[in-house]
């Protein structure tokens, strides 16, 4: 009644959301605090009280957010008391004075709206000022990189690699007191590395060839040269950003074993910075394209780091790298670094702002984070997964609304390792190991995998729980709760299943790939050293008038068709194959002659048609008991074979043999990695334009 009265009075000016109880009020809190503008508490409610909940606004920093206005017919002055310790803005007894709770409810959002209208203003200055740092350094960088013959992407692949670095240091140890915003600094004056090379002549710079040992000793001068420039900014030489600058300029080339230069500095004397910045160096040099050497393979790269294949590192470090290394690749591909700096800058912005207590956040990232909430509601109930939020203080679960229904549950669930309705659907041992197996994790490795038995309604079934642990700021982190998903098993196998085989079939004829018929074709060789194999290879003569004349939808339907006919006139042992546009493979075994099976099946396809369109074959056949059972010079002899009946007019099939041995060349990958060999129909088109 309570609600209702309120509702009526403020619902024509506010969107009202309402709790039936302070648990309810909590689940709201957790799922829109960043829309919400006001908080209307009443201290008597069932399940959690309004200083209850109170306390948890309190222990998530909320109430600096979110003003709270308590409405209660507990006029006691320790109540009142208690509640104005406790963050409220206002009190209000009960019963109401309609024009009391309109005038301080509009006074106090008022009041919090300026409040953030200040806090946009401010935080975009703010951003803005470090954007602009940020992008000035990213300049001076460049340049030197620019000179230095490389194409800028080392600069933002150095920080992003260093805050990865950082923050995996940080959790793993607390040995260096870094903090975020040591991170932050360390970062942006890491584009700061090799600032020095802008002195070294460029004919040192960029010479494709060893160093001379003079020229090697000119080159290592710019760590001295870098850290004397930094030493020489006016006025802000003092400032803790060029500090930084500094030592990983000067040191970023010295070893832990003493053995790098140009101080021969051993161990911790390194300063940490510098560490990190050294080894995001070596790896960014590794992996990626220099004018002396190509670029490895991040595996090696990370093999060559740990084997002290490039000088020796922190052991922590090393550590850090490997824990880590899963994922670089991802990170250092084209747009990740942009991300991960801008996240950076706010992180940064994020520490100034916490010197103004009474700012929040800015209207545009209320809009972001309204964008992302609407993108997570409509994905969770598409994915038909149970997805799940736990948070150890209040101790409640939040549900995804399907997978609420399917549980015949709430979507919040207060003190679930207590609720009879949840030990109901996850058995007690269940529950209790899959808690134990959350708190057992690290920040560092916080996902964990549990397989259990639920009860849905009456039908039991083995699902899959994959959860996150989540951790706080603080220092050590400490274990907040976990989010993730319980996904019935047999479902998922099926889906698996699916997605395989959309990885190895070709989507419009439904046949293997080409890439999943090299695969099935080698390991059929190698299990049957001893057996007589064919390989042919075909295609459709004329294909491209089918396409012209009738258009591309009809092509793709005599795909299918021939697709369909060859899959009637071949064995299940046998491997057929669409290799790209009207080319197919089929891979075959045999005994006895081989000639009639060929002339079967060339038959059963070509002589048909598909509606108006005549299906005529063009085949060439190699046997593995004349050229090998290596792959690629199986499918290039078959190739040839191919290109054979296409010289000779086309509509029939041919076998291999040594005189067809020159009427194609092999194309050599220049990186000695597998290449494909040029087909029969590529040069006959090249021909044809010639």
């Amino acid at each position: 009644m309570n609600r209702s009265i309120l509702a009526d009075m403020l619902g024509e000016e506010y969107e009202i959301l309402e709790a039936e109880n302070g648990v309810e009020a909590v689940s709201a809190l957790q799922k829109y605090r960043m829309e919400i503008d006001l908080v209307l508490l009443d201290i008597v409610m069932p399940e959690m009280d309004g200083f209850e909940v109170l306390t948890v606004m309190n222990r998530n920093n909320w109430i600096e957010d979110i003003p709270v206005i308590m409405i209660s017919a507990e006029t006691a002055p320790s109540h009142i008391e208690r509640a104005y310790n406790l963050g409220v803005t206002d009190f209000i007894t009960r019963p109401f004075n309609a024009l009391v709770v309109h005038h301080r409810v509009v006074n106090t959002t008022l009041l919090y709206a300026k409040q953030k209208k200040l806090v946009g203003m401010v935080a975009d200055q703010i951003y803005q000022k470090e954007r602009q740092n940020t992008l000035m350094i990213d300049i001076l960088s460049h340049i030197v990189e620019f000179r230095n013959g490389e194409s800028g992407q080392h600069v933002l692949h150095i920080r992003t690699l260093t805050e990865l670095l950082l923050r995996h240091l940080i959790l793993k140890t607390n040995r260096y007191g870094l903090t975020l915003a040591d991170i932050s600094t360390i970062s942006i004056a890491s584009a700061l590395h090799d600032v020095g090379k802008i002195s070294i002549p460029g004919e040192i710079l960029n010479k494709p060839g060893r160093f001379t040992d003079e020229e090697f000793s000119i080159m290592k001068t710019h760590t001295v040269i870098g850290a004397e420039m930094m030493e020489a900014v006016p006025i802000h030489s003092s400032e803790p950003l060029i500090k930084v600058a500094r030592d990983i300029c000067r040191w970023h080339h010295e070893r832990w074993d003493g053995r790098g230069y140009p101080d021969g500095l051993r161990g911790d004397d390194i300063p940490i910075s510098a560490q990190i910045v050294a080894l995001a160096d070596v790896y960014d040099a590794l992996t990626s394209a220099r004018v002396y050497k190509p670029p490895f393979h991040h595996d090696k790269a990370v093999q060559m780091i740990v084997n002290g294949e490039c000088g020796a590192f922190n052991p922590l470090l090393m550590e850090i790298l490997q824990d880590v290394a899963p994922l670089l690749p991802e990170q250092m591909q084209d747009g990740a670094d942009y991300v991960r700096t801008t996240q950076l800058e706010m992180r940064s912005v994020a520490q100034e702002m916490r010197h103004y207590e009474e700012l929040s956040a800015s209207e545009r990232t209320l809009q972001l984070l309204e964008h992302e909430r609407m993108k997570y509601s409509f994905f969770a109930a598409m994915s038909q997964e149970i997805q799940f939020e736990y948070t150890v203080n209040p101790c409640l679960v939040t549900l995804n609304t399907w997978g609420a229904n399917r549980l015949g549950l709430k979507e919040t669930v207060m003190d679930p390792l207590h609720n009879d309705k949840v030990r109901s659907i996850l058995s007690g041992g269940d529950l209790e190991g899959l808690v134990r197996a959350l708190r057992s994790t690290t920040p560092a490795q916080p996902v964990v995998t549990h397989e259990c038995k639920i009860f849905c309604g009456d039908e039991e079934r083995w699902c899959r729980i994959i959860a996150r642990a989540t951790w706080s700021a603080d220092e050590p982190p400490q274990y907040a709760g976990a989010i993730g998903k319980a996904v019935d098993i047999h479902e998922s196998q099926m889906k698996l299943a699916a997605l395989e085989r959309m990885a190895s079939h070709d989507p419009l004829t439904g046949l293997l790939n080409h890439a999943s018929a090299r695969k099935r074709i080698i390991q059929r060789m190698e299990e049957q050293p001893d057996g007589q194999f064919a390989m042919v290879i075909f295609d459709l003569d004329h294909f491209k008038m089918a396409n012209n004349t009738y258009g591309h939808i009809f092509g793709d339907h005599v795909l299918r068709f021939l697709a369909d006919k060859l899959l009637e006139s071949i064995r299940g042992a046998d491997i057929a194959a669409r290799v790209g546009g009207d080319e197919f493979l089929l891979f075959l075994e045999y005994r006895g002659e081989l000639e009639p099976i060929i002339s079967r099946i060339y038959h059963a396809i070509s002589g048909c048609a598909y509606e108006q369109f005549p299906i005529s074959l063009s085949m060439g056949i190699a046997r593995t008991d004349l050229v090998g059972t290596d792959y690629e010079t199986l499918f290039h002899s078959a190739d040839q074979a191919l290109y054979k009946v296409k010289r000779s007019g086309r509509g029939w099939y041919a076998f291999y043999d040594e005189s067809m041995h020159d009427m194609l060349s092999v194309i050599s990958p220049i990186d000695g990695s597998e290449g494909e060999e040029e087909t029969a129909d590529n040069v006959k088109k090249g021909e044809d334009n010639l």
